[in-house]
């Protein structure tokens, strides 16, 4: 049997998902059945489109469901353990400058499931955070990007 993948991902990430997953299986699902029943009754169903988008809809929302399992399932919580408080680990977050003059950057590491960068948080994944996990509070780090390498300072860790 294989082993599944563990996600990680803080309290209020799990907290995130358990909703999305109640929204898909009692609102959402509904929605998408109730699209079904009126495409269906415009007619012949091998030309309809509605009936088409529906039922691929319908497959998309039962394998987000099946998939938001999984990773509820597998969910591993990240707790900050504050054996060193100076030291960048999942959960954190860490504000940077590029240097030799770049502006500072601030952002918290978290497991994948729950990356977003827009809303400041990278995935523990990702190269940025990989080369800067371990790395402590004074620290010039070396980061390879998509871009090239750059060099960056790790100002605060909270």
């Amino acid at each position: 049997m294989a082993v599944e993948k563990s996600y990680y991902m803080t309290h209020e990430g799990k907290e995130k998902l358990e909703k999305e997953l109640l929204y898909l299986k009692t609102e959402r699902r509904q929605e998408v059945v109730e699209r079904i029943k009126v495409a269906r009754d415009f007619g012949d169903l091998s030309e309809n489109s509605e009936y088409d988008a529906a039922k691929d809809e319908q497959a998309f929302v039962e394998s987000r469901i099946s998939q938001v399992e999984k990773m509820i399932r597998n969910a591993v919580i990240i707790e900050n353990d504050n054996q060193n408080p100076n030291m960048v680990s999942l959960g954190k977050s860490v504000t940077f400058m590029e240097l030799p003059d770049g502006e500072e950057e601030t952002y918290t590491i978290v497991g994948s499931a729950e990356a977003d960068p827009f809303e400041g948080k990278i995935s523990n994944d990702s190269p940025m955070a990989k080369s800067l996990l371990g790395h402590e509070i004074g620290e010039e780090v070396a980061v390879t990007t998509p871009g090239g390498d750059i060099q960056v300072k790790i100002l605060k860790v909270e």
